[in-house]
């Protein structure tokens, strides 16, 4: 739940140290000042062996499953591990410029906690932002990201604060050149009431799929060790574009 060491992130990642330019590729949003001692909450979305029915509240008054397995791709590379692979390069990144992180999750063994454990740690934490990193398992033909958020809100962080979250991850995708999702969602941006980590947030929160694992383009790249440093710089830019935009002047 800590910080990983840098080393160790780019091994759960896949990618060697000095691969890739990977350094070149993370460091672009460390430039930006005045983020330093904020705090990004992330969540690696699922777990490994995380399809639990054990019902849990969904912040709605209903309930949810604890947790599901989450998608994989046709020949079995499971999102679980892509979303850790990338938070792990987010994570990093976020260190680097001063930011504190916490994880929902310490490993990619384990199924991890239920869905509303997670919201409650990330609430816990009392952070600037907290973003969960997911992959979808949409039709094949559809393609692209999209970035949730609660709606409609069920309290003041949900609504403006979030709303400007999405924004600031779904501008730095668009600009690293993903593709907003071609099947649902507007724009690249999808509000939702059925999230029980966005219900339950009380602090900016997005649920970002980052892609189609049923895609063959979008699992290519997902499957690849340089497309998945991409994902994770372009989320970071977001994020400390949001980080920035909250900072005091001066």
């Amino acid at each position: 739940m800590g910080e990983l060491p840098r080393r160790n992130v780019l091994k759960f990642a896949g990618v060697a140290p000095a691969a890739l330019g990977l350094g070149a590729t993370l460091e672009a949003p460390l430039a930006a000042a005045g983020i330093a001692g904020m705090a990004v909450f992330l969540d690696a979305g699922h777990g490994n062996n995380s399809a639990l029915s054990q019902q849990v509240p969904n912040g709605r008054g209903g309930t949810k499953d604890c947790n599901t397995s989450g998608a994989a791709t046709n020949d079995g590379y499971p999102e679980h591990t892509f979303n850790w692979a990338v938070v792990g390069m987010i994570q990093d990144a976020l260190n680097q410029s001063g930011v504190r992180t916490q994880l929902s999750r310490g490993d990619d063994s384990s199924a991890g906690p239920c869905i509303d454990a997670r919201a409650a740690a990330a609430n816990a934490m009392h952070p600037d932002a907290i973003v969960s990193i997911h992959a979808d398992g949409g039709p094949p033909s559809g393609r692209g990201f999209h970035v949730n958020y609660s709606s409609p809100p069920l309290n003041d962080a949900q609504s403006g604060p979030a709303l400007q979250l999405a924004h600031a991850i779904r501008d730095a995708l668009v600009a690293a050149g993903y593709q907003p999702s071609t099947y649902v969602g507007s724009d690249g941006l999808y509000g939702r009431a059925d999230l029980a980590g966005l219900n339950f947030a009380e602090y900016p929160a997005v649920l970002v799929e980052l892609g189609n694992m049923r895609n063959a383009d979008d699992a290519a790249q997902m499957e690849s060790p340089d497309g998945r440093a991409r994902y994770a710089a372009a989320v970071t830019n977001g994020i400390t574009a949001f980080l920035n935009g909250k900072a005091p002047a001066g």
